[in-house]
């Protein structure tokens, strides 16, 4: 049965999800192996339209028809959620622990604000779905999603692709074209290394599973790099990583720990950064959320650092436990970093110039042969102006 549908973000999900959700749609986060939409592709072989924020939506495609399947972003597709959609009757609706998962309305649905205001004729009950509630739940469950999107993509394992001077452990190793990999240790007992087309692995470097290494993507030599892990498109990798999500076009290029963390798109990481991912009373972690305007308890004894797009790290920043930094941040400033980091923020006292901020972005989207478009700018401009109330400087 081929299913048509529309991938929605509620505003209470998109915005439990910011920064990471500041320059897009819930569906075009990260994890494990694909973004969420292209989950959905892969799934259902045939492209899902987003409804997002106003600002957002110039980037997706979305045409309104009646009898659309439209289905909550934050929750991962499964064959069990994939079932109960074909089986979903017009004004009809799945929920899950009074989260409207998915429903089929006889409505135009012109915007994402007018869905809490729909009624169903018939409301039915789904279970033992994950969903993405908060940025942290990326991490804890990226090793899962690589296994499963391993599946997905339907990969075979072929570790003899690999070079004799490289050390393998166990055969769950899949490799794409033009991978180049020198005496490197990859330890794939725990699930699969997905070393994807056209990336380095330089020498001496130590993987454990689940990882996935995306297109055009390096590791410097002698990284460190633990399971349930994945780099995006176009990273350069170095140091010590640990369940840790790169989402693409970002950079940690040399020594350091990065632990229990999500990374937008180009973000950069001077040398010797580092992020505390566990407190010393050993308790649980609160977290910044930009609905509350708050710290809200995150329930994890272990969370690191969360990244929006654009946002750099000068040499040797210590990142404190469960820091969020915005988009288009930029940290410098000597010892521990506050646990929010506002948007457009230039270290701890000052505001990153809009036009400042569009002519950095150019300069180091150039390096990747991009330009950054007049809809990014709007989007940059949108950010700029809705976080002015984070900026508290003197």
């Amino acid at each position: 049965m081929s299913l048509n549908i529309v991938l929605f973000d509620t505003p209470q999900d998109w915005a439990n999800l910011l920064p990471l959700t500041a320059t897009r749609a819930i569906a075009d986060c990260k994890i494990g192996i694909l973004t969420i939409k292209d989950k959905w592709r892969n799934l259902l072989q045939t492209e899902p339209e987003i409804l997002t924020q106003a600002y957002l939506q110039v980037k997706y495609k979305h045409i309104p028809n009646i009898g659309t399947i439209y289905v909550n972003a934050k929750v991962l597709p499964s064959a069990n959620l994939l079932a109960h959609l074909e089986k979903l009757q017009l004004n009809g609706a799945l929920v899950s622990n009074e989260v409207l998962v998915a429903f089929r309305s006889s409505e135009l649905i012109q915007n994402n604000q007018t869905i809490s205001q729909l009624k169903f004729s018939k409301q039915e009950t789904i279970e033992h779905l994950v969903m993405i509630n908060y940025p942290w739940d990326i991490f804890l469950n990226n090793g899962n999603e690589i296994k499963k999107d391993i599946q997905l993509l339907d990969l075979k394992p072929n570790p003899e692709a690999l070079s004799a001077t490289n050390i393998l452990i166990g055969k769950d190793i899949y490799v794409g074209k033009n991978v180049r990999c020198e005496a490197s240790v990859l330890n794939s007992n725990d699930g699969p290394i997905y070393l994807d087309d056209d990336t380095e692995v330089m020498e001496g470097c130590t993987v454990r599973a689940p990882f996935y290494l995306g297109k055009h993507s390096t590791l410097k030599m002698q990284a460190k790099i633990y399971g349930d892990t994945s780099i995006g498109e176009h990273c350069k990798i170095g140091g010590e990583v640990s369940n840790s999500v790169i989402f693409g076009y970002s950079n940690k290029a040399h020594d350091g720990f990065l632990g229990n963390s999500v990374l937008a798109e180009w973000c950069n990481l001077g040398a010797d950064t580092n992020n505390s991912n566990l407190k010393n009373n050993y308790g649980k972690i609160k977290v910044w959320n930009y609905p509350t305007q708050d710290y809200i308890n995150s329930g994890l004894q272990f969370s690191g650092l969360i990244m929006g797009d654009h946002s750099k790290a000068a040499i040797n920043t210590q990142f404190n436990t469960g820091t969020v930094v915005g988009v288009c941040a930029n940290v410098f400033d000597a010892g521990f970093s506050a646990k929010f980091i506002p948007d457009f923020s230039w270290g701890r006292n000052a505001e990153f110039a809009l036009e400042t901020a569009y002519q950095v972005t150019q300069r180091v989207m150039e390096r990747r042969h991009l330009q950054l478009s007049e809809i990014d700018k709007s989007i940059l401009k949108h950010i700029f102006e809705t976080t002015k109330l984070f900026r508290k400087f003197n």
